[in-house]
């Protein structure tokens, strides 16, 4: 299975958190389903065009998280994960993207009001 995701290699997030990340997203947003088979470390790494290293850092850090699990010999799977969890892990996702933007912001000197009005525009595309 190839999942639909992409590293950006100029970002100033590694890659390994990239990955993690995406594939969290794709977990908790129901895109991938509990006992649906990930792609092997190897696989991925070659569809990423990333070291091994660096997505095994990613998939031991999901594993930690309780988002995939993995079974010798038989390959990498997605963890049950109840609804709640789901729920609390896309909230935070957003929220931590949303303070960033707010930070980012605030460097540029926008007012509250102008990021509200921002916002409001982002949404309306």
């Amino acid at each position: 299975m190839k999942l639909p995701i992409s590293v950006q290699e100029g970002s100033r997030t590694p890659i390994y958190h990239q990955i993690e990340e995406q594939i969290k997203a794709l977990i908790v947003s129901g895109h991938v389903s509990t006992g649906m088979p990930l792609p092997s470390i190897r696989a991925l790494s070659k569809d990423l065009a990333c070291s091994v290293i660096t997505t095994r850092r990613a998939y031991q850090n999901l594993e930690q998280q309780g988002y995939i699990k993995t079974s010798q010999g038989r390959g990498t799977f997605v963890a049950e994960i109840d609804e709640r969890s789901k729920k609390e892990a896309k909230a935070e996702a957003v929220y931590e993207t949303f303070r960033r933007a707010i930070e980012v912001g605030r460097r540029h000197n926008y007012t509250d009001e102008e990021l509200r009005t921002l916002l409001e525009e982002a949404l309306m595309e």
